[in-house]
């Protein structure tokens, strides 16, 4: 069975977003997940993220990480600090985009997109109406890291505002 790493954004993925549902439902089929939280997920500090993520990554050694919102921003960071070797998956859901103005995150940016993903296997996940990234973004960005993109229709962030505790796609693509 797969080790799945689950890394929430800005204010956490708790129960009921579908990072939540995500996590029971894998481990009620014999996965080991780990979805930590992140210190000040209120205001978040890269550094003290990026170090809690470099020591999860070391301790749990994950085949597929999948990444929610700031969490995307997040290991476009990693992957270019830390010399990792390749996971199996990635799953990279609502990104936010590069001119995002919010004084909660502002230490995320500016970024820069990695060469790499550092995954055998990449998908993108957005939404035509997200409040934090627009359709050409997303297809920007789909162009510029080379991978699959799946857009949901009027899905808004992808969150539980947004009417999505549970999001099956994402189990299915995690265990496929």
């Amino acid at each position: 069975m797969s080790k799945v790493l689950i890394l929430h954004g800005l204010n956490g993925s708790d129960y009921p977003h579908w990072q939540s549902h995500l996590a029971q439902k894998l481990i009620k089929n014999n996965h080991t997940v780990s979805f930590p939280q992140f210190p000040n997920r209120d205001n978040p500090n890269l550094d003290q993220w990026l170090k809690y993520l470099n020591e999860e990554m070391q301790h749990f050694q994950p085949d597929i990480v999948v990444c929610h919102s700031l969490a995307n921003i997040l290991w476009f960071h990693y992957v270019q600090r830390y010399n990792i070797t390749n996971i199996k998956k990635l799953m990279l859901v609502s990104p936010v985009s590069l001119n995002i103005q919010l004084k909660e995150i502002e230490s995320f940016f500016p970024y820069t997109l990695p060469y790499t993903l550092k995954a055998d296997l990449s998908i993108m996940v957005g939404s035509d109406n997200d409040p934090y990234i627009t359709i050409d973004e997303l297809y920007t960005l789909q162009n510029i890291l080379q991978i699959g993109l799946k857009i949901l229709p009027n899905a808004g962030h992808i969150n539980t505002d947004s009417g999505y505790g549970k999001l099956d796609c994402a189990y299915d693509w995690v265990v496929s």
